[in-house]
């Protein structure tokens, strides 16, 4: 089981996370100027930052997020399903922020907060999982001794 003040402290993160991504989805698809700067807005105007099928990067890190939400509830909650979920996507969410972190310093020369806050958000549930998984791991040791 998942610490319930990990998983809790992870699902804070993750709405963090979902509503960062989900103000940023909304604002592409309304075509509206978010107010950041002119770097953030060469970043949120890139190319890449159209996505994938009319839907926004943004918007896939906002179901990321979600799908984080709800998995660290279950694994508070004892699920082994949920604990591996939430560390397969905290571990895929952090790798991707490291590649679009590079992107946006070596390939688009500037810098979003919004962008960087949720590569922040997706380093710390990263994090979160990996101190679950150990904690979990060094109770199945000291039960099975």
């Amino acid at each position: 089981m998942l610490s319930r003040r990990i998983a809790t402290l992870a699902v804070a993160v993750a709405c963090f996370g979902l509503a960062d991504s989900g103000y940023l989805t909304v604002k592409h698809l309304q075509g509206a100027y978010v107010r950041c700067g002119d770097e953030c807005s060469a970043v949120l105007g890139s190319k890449y930052a159209d996505g994938i099928a009319g839907i926004p990067l943004a918007g896939f890190g906002a179901a990321a997020y979600g799908a984080v939400v709800v998995s660290a509830a279950f694994a508070g909650r004892g699920s082994t399903m949920g604990r591996w979920i939430l560390g397969f996507m905290t571990t895929c969410m952090a790798l991707i922020s490291v590649w679009l972190t590079y992107l946006q310093a070596f390939v688009i020369h500037a810098f979003c907060k919004y962008c960087l806050a949720s590569a922040a958000a997706s380093f710390v549930l990263a994090g979160l999982a990996l101190i679950g998984f150990r904690r979990y791991s060094a109770r199945r040791i000291e039960r099975q001794r």
